[in-house]
């Protein structure tokens, strides 16, 4: 029997962390990654296993030191942290791999801090790793030559995650993506043919999370709606586990825009009670666009920001993705990725410059053109040279469309279009299962009062920003007064405790307090 340690490092601060608003929610991190789990579970029973999130606790060295075995995941953000991690390691002479994102496109990233590497899928390379390590046969790479079965995938081992410290569980569908933008290191990953998991799987990993009380449930996949035929069957599947158990759970996740096209889809997806969608939009210039092979944005006989309201208006908020720096973004592009997100009614955009990923056609391509910053960090946050635009003009255009955005008035002005005069239905898929079951109504709707103003109070009283109490209790008194909808206030108030957070992130932006990631 080995004793392994498996540890995901620390991130700094990022767009999606919310960290600055994790102690208004109680929480230490945002939700726990898909891997160590997995890895968990692809481990044989001889073994045991300790799961390590330092994004929630401390890593203990000396615990780690006593280990046979210790392993490391992380993505591109993550990599400083990484080795700052591994170089411990060493000094102590604990053996130890990584696998993960960042190694899959970087192989050579570590090079004598450990003593083996994992690229890309792990279900196959993992346990014969295990068995090769307890023969003394180990080999100092590790790669899956064919992709992954993923009905063949076990249910992560859940139990071992520290689940009250997360604000959301984790669950994955599939793996995959069909499209063909060219600076997505998915396909390069995970290939372009979608992989699905089967419904016993979906339902057997619903059971896990439901013991661990996760209510909000993000589904990693990178692209939902990859293959439509097959989610849709999985979807009906999960409309049947959330009536039999009284909707249990919030979804959301990660679409493509052709969504939009798709009435059925959408529906489905809202009787599972999928709330959000994340969508890489990433630029309102089409020829940007067809610069990154981004087609699928294009491809309808509604604009983009149509396609945007239609999902909206099918019941699902839209979150998005834009990137800043294509070789057809000149000047104009700031104030235009301002007036789009406001047209769309978006409220909250993960921006970010243009970041070439090793291994991906953009990399291949601006290497080729000797256009690309090798340095691992630089002033400008990016390691692309930008064609229409010097590089401070893109950095400190960033910084101000990220100001713009979270600016109060500007933010809580797309939630009231997007809410009030949009009326968007928040939840509209359980109404049918509490019209049927008027108990389980009133309970739920208690509990959602009860925890908004447990929520609210927090919030009013921790802010350490003051001048923001008076904003928040405006708005929020505003849609009190519109909407009778208790699990919409309280997804306003958790999305006041985020406005904070990219508020705050933004400033930080502006004043040089924080180093600025393209690649949130």
């Amino acid at each position: 029997m080995a004793d392994i340690v498996l540890i995901n490092p620390k991130f700094g601060i990022s767009f999606w962390g919310m960290e600055y608003a994790l102690p208004f929610l109680g929480k230490s991190s945002n939700m726990p990654t898909a891997a160590l789990p997995l890895l968990a579970a692809l481990t044989p029973e001889e073994h045991q296993i300790t799961l390590i999130d330092e994004n929630i606790e401390e890593i203990d060295f000396e615990r780690v030191a006593k280990a046979d075995l210790v392993g490391l995941t992380g993505m591109s953000v993550q990599r400083f942290r990484m080795v700052e991690i591994l170089n411990e390691l060493k000094k102590r002479h604990i053996f130890t791999v990584v696998g993960g994102p960042w190694v899959t496109v970087k192989q050579d990233y570590f090079d004598g801090l450990c003593d083996a590497i994992f690229i890309g899928e792990a279900e196959r390379t993992w346990p014969q790793f295990l068995l090769d390590w307890k023969q003394g046969t180990h080999q100092k790479r590790y790669e899956q030559t064919e992709p992954t079965d993923m009905t063949s995938i076990p249910v992560p081992r859940t139990d071992l995650l520290k689940a009250k410290h997360y604000i959301n569980g984790s669950i994955q569908f599939s793996r995959g993506c069909p499209f063909l933008c060219e600076f997505c290191d998915i396909i390069v990953t995970f290939g372009r043919k979608p992989r699905l998991k089967n419904a016993q799987q979906i339902i057997n990993e619903l059971d896990a999370l439901r013991t661990k009380d996760f209510l909000r449930v993000f589904i990693v996949d990178d692209n939902f709606i990859g293959n439509k035929k097959a989610i849709k069957l999985l979807l009906k599947e999960v409309i049947a586990y959330q009536w039999k158990h009284g909707f249990p759970f919030t979804f959301f996740t990660e679409v493509s825009l052709d969504l939009s096209k798709d009435d059925e889809l959408m529906q489905l997806m809202v009787e599972a009670n999928i709330t959000k969608v994340f969508i890489g939009i990433e630029s309102p210039n089409a020829d940007s666009l067809k610069e990154t092979r981004k087609n699928q944005n294009i491809k309808s006989a509604l604009s983009m920001t149509e396609q945007v309201i239609k999902i909206q208006d099918a019941g699902m908020e839209v979150t998005c993705g834009m990137i800043l720096g294509f070789d057809h973004d000149d000047t104009s592009i700031f104030a235009a990725q301002k007036e789009f997100i406001k047209e769309a009614r978006i409220p909250i955009a993960g921006i970010g410059m243009l970041h070439a990923i090793p291994r991906t056609p953009l990399y291949k391509r601006l290497a080729e053109e000797e256009r690309l910053d090798l340095r691992d960090m630089n002033e400008f946050g990016t390691n692309v040279i930008p064609k229409l635009l010097s590089r401070e003009e893109l950095r400190d255009g960033y910084i101000d469309v990220m100001n713009a955005l979270y600016e109060p008035d500007a933010f809580f002005g797309r939630i009231e279009a997007l809410f009030i005069e949009g009326k968007l239905d928040f939840g509209r898929g359980r109404k049918p299962y509490w019209k049927k079951h008027p108990w389980q109504y009133v309970k739920a709707q208690s509990g959602f009062m009860l925890k908004t103003f447990l929520f609210y109070h927090h919030l009013m009283r921790s802010l350490p920003d003051r001048s923001m109490v008076a904003v928040y209790r405006k708005h929020f008194k505003h849609l009190m007064f519109k909407q009778f909808n208790p699990a919409l206030w309280l997804y306003f108030i958790v999305t006041c405790a985020m406005h904070y957070h990219l508020h705050t992130l933004a400033k930080n932006m502006r004043s040089g307090d924080h180093w600025i990631q393209s690649n949130l």
